[in-house]
């Protein structure tokens, strides 16, 4: 079971960033996906969610600027993320978990993937 994440990076204030995160050795289509972050220092949070059935939800602090989407013919979710800020600096990890909900629980998830660095200057 692998869960591989890319498209981290650095960026300046207000603009954009795609992740990815590329899943293998399970059957991607049954389960829910989340993109959790992790700041220095900080707790790591739920940014954002898609359940199998394609059923998202967002975090309030990201609201209207990421987008998480997932194409269960490529095992990819992404997670688009628009004007961005210095706060929104963090490891960013992509996970996986069966069910309908509890995505903001993290012992939920069965798989986790290694996470990017996204770095947002001012």
């Amino acid at each position: 079971v692998q869960l591989q994440a890319s498209g981290g990076g650095l960026v300046q204030a207000g603009g954009s960033l795609r992740l990815s995160c590329v899943a293998s050795g399970f059957t991607f289509s049954s389960y829910g996906m989340g993109w959790y972050r992790q700041a220095p220092g900080k707790q790591r949070e739920l940014v954002a969610s898609i359940s199998s059935a394609g059923s998202t939800n967002y975090a309030d602090f990201v609201k209207g600027r990421f987008t998480i989407s997932r194409d269960n013919a490529k095992n990819t979710v992404y997670l688009q993320m628009n004007s961005l800020s210095p706060e929104d600096t963090a490891v960013y990890y992509c996970a996986a978990k069966m069910g309908f909900y509890g995505f903001g629980n993290r012992a939920q998830y069965a798989y986790w993937g290694q996470g990017t660095q996204v770095t947002v200057s001012s």
